[in-house]
């Protein structure tokens, strides 16, 4: 092989492998999944949890959507000690140690996660920040950062006007492709619970490619991340987009 050969394949190689990475890190693999609750639909049975006894018309979760938690696939308590563990499993989350965040972070998560008020976000660390390989400051930071910007979108202005409504799936499916771009609205499963004789729209998950667990605490857009990740079925059909109140 001459050396001009040796210098065009070496090249061929190269770009090959080049094309291989690509189609890695784009391989429509979900590897982080964003909850975001409607809290008062979770709040109608859930009615002694502190957050929803003190739920009002005019707070925040009342017309936003509220953060859940930030979920790595398939990996839960790394590097937690059997007794926490235990505690969590239990539901002991007072008993669980308190999330060391930055005032500034601490306000944002109050607003966004009103669990807070029963200790969610001490389960939410143990249980799946802890596999994130991100500091706890930068998991919450980066879970408000995301809930936020569903809470900009047409999706969140969607749920708003129609709050005592039904709402679709496909209404659903066309404000994530709006805000997110084409083909958003496949990589979102929708939960409902029923409450008396209504189905309720509880919670929407999302699903956020392989970038969450570096790219995404920095830089990654939510629509980048869903951009990235796995298509999934939509799961409930429709369902009513609860006002706040029992």
């Amino acid at each position: 092989m001459s050396s001009m050969q040796l210098r065009t394949f070496t090249f061929a190689v190269s770009m090959v492998l080049a094309g291989a990475a690509t189609a890695q890190e784009t391989d429509g693999r979900t590897r982080f999944i964003l909850a975001a609750s409607w809290q008062p639909a979770f709040c109608q049975t859930n009615q002694k949890k502190a957050e929803c006894a003190s739920q009002t018309g005019e707070r925040h979760d009342a017309t936003n959507f509220s953060l859940h938690g930030l979920w790595p696939m398939r990996q839960d308590y790394c590097g937690v000690s059997d007794d926490q563990k235990a505690a969590d499993k239990d539901g002991k989350w007072d008993a669980l140690p308190a999330v060391a965040v930055s005032a500034e972070t601490q306000a944002a998560l109050a607003k966004a996660m009103p669990g807070t008020q029963s200790g969610l976000e001490r389960h939410e660390w143990i249980k799946h920040g802890t596999c994130t390989k991100m500091s706890v400051e930068d998991y919450f930071g980066v879970s408000v950062r995301l809930v936020d910007a569903l809470n900009a979108s047409a999706v969140r202005d969607l749920f708003a006007a129609n709050i005592g409504k039904t709402v679709k799936a496909e209404a659903i499916k066309a404000a994530f492709d709006k805000s997110f771009g084409p083909g958003a609205g496949d990589r979102v499963k929708m939960s409902c619970r029923r409450a008396g004789n209504v189905r309720m729209i509880s919670e929407l998950t999302i699903g956020l490619s392989a970038d969450a667990g570096t790219a995404l605490g920095k830089n990654a857009s939510l629509a980048d991340l869903m951009r990235g990740a796995g298509k999934t079925s939509f799961g409930c059909d429709e369902g009513v987009v609860d006002a706040a109140g029992f």
